[in-house]
């Protein structure tokens, strides 16, 4: 049985979306949906002397409130500099920098596109190969007519793919018709982001929901075992 996830989107994600991506035979990148202001998107979370703080891509937004991902552009290269300034100043320390900074500092500094669905992709892509992650990665297939109904889109990316399964993650359970993957004969099923266990991270206090780039500079390759995807495939 064929199964997906499909979500927007983010830089740099956190180790849960990994872990879904990791759980599913195909994961599709929803980007032709709008942009949301303050979210994921073009941000995340990383760990400081000072507590957690934000990296962000300065994008445009002022007048295009209803802009799709995909639409929405970078606007001061210097962001690629800044953000790896930031990263080394504070996870230089870290048990596993020395061995990842070449991969991530080469990676910031060849990115050469103003969109930001594309740069987001390049950082998942590069993430999945550190992790040994398989999954194929894509985004829906193009079509004139997409559905406005949230769970119908989905539906439609589902049964285009030829899957049997779809999974969600936890905040589906807030906004999904499931009668309409019932209709199409498509099983839902559900991750808990519970029971994470804590890792040596720097900074105290710990704190799951930093970018999975706080897991790879403090773990390397034992990164998966902190992760629950790997855990179920016996890593």
């Amino acid at each position: 049985m064929k199964k997906v996830a499909i979500i927007q989107s983010n830089y740099i994600p956190w180790k849960g979306y990994f872990d879904i991506i990791n759980m599913v035979d195909e994961f599709f990148i929803l980007d032709d949906v709008q942009y949301t202001k303050r979210d994921f998107r073009n941000r995340n979370k990383i760990k400081t002397p000072k507590g957690v703080s934000w990296i962000t891509i300065p994008v445009k937004v002022k007048d295009r409130y209803y802009q799709k991902i995909n639409e929405t552009m970078i606007v001061d290269k210097s962001w690629q500099e800044s953000h790896w300034n930031k990263i080394k100043q504070n996870y230089s320390k870290s048990k596993c920098f020395d061995e990842y900074k070449t991969i991530f500092e080469d990676l910031y500094r060849s990115i050469n596109t103003n969109r930001l669905s594309k740069v987001n992709f390049k950082f998942i892509r590069t993430i999945n190969s550190i992790l040994d992650v398989s999954t194929k990665i894509t985004y829906p297939k193009k079509t004139k007519k997409i559905s406005k109904n949230k769970t119908m889109r989905l539906v439609e990316i589902c049964k285009d793919s030829g899957a049997d399964v779809y999974l969600s993650g936890p905040k589906g359970k807030e906004y999904l018709d499931l009668s309409l993957f019932e209709k199409f004969s498509l099983k839902v099923e559900w991750v808990s982001y519970d029971n994470y266990l804590p890792y040596d991270q720097l900074f105290p206090p710990f704190n799951h929901f930093v970018s999975i780039l706080d897991l790879i500079f403090n773990h390397g390759g034992d990164s998966k075992k902190h992760m629950k995807s790997f855990k179920s495939k016996n890593l």
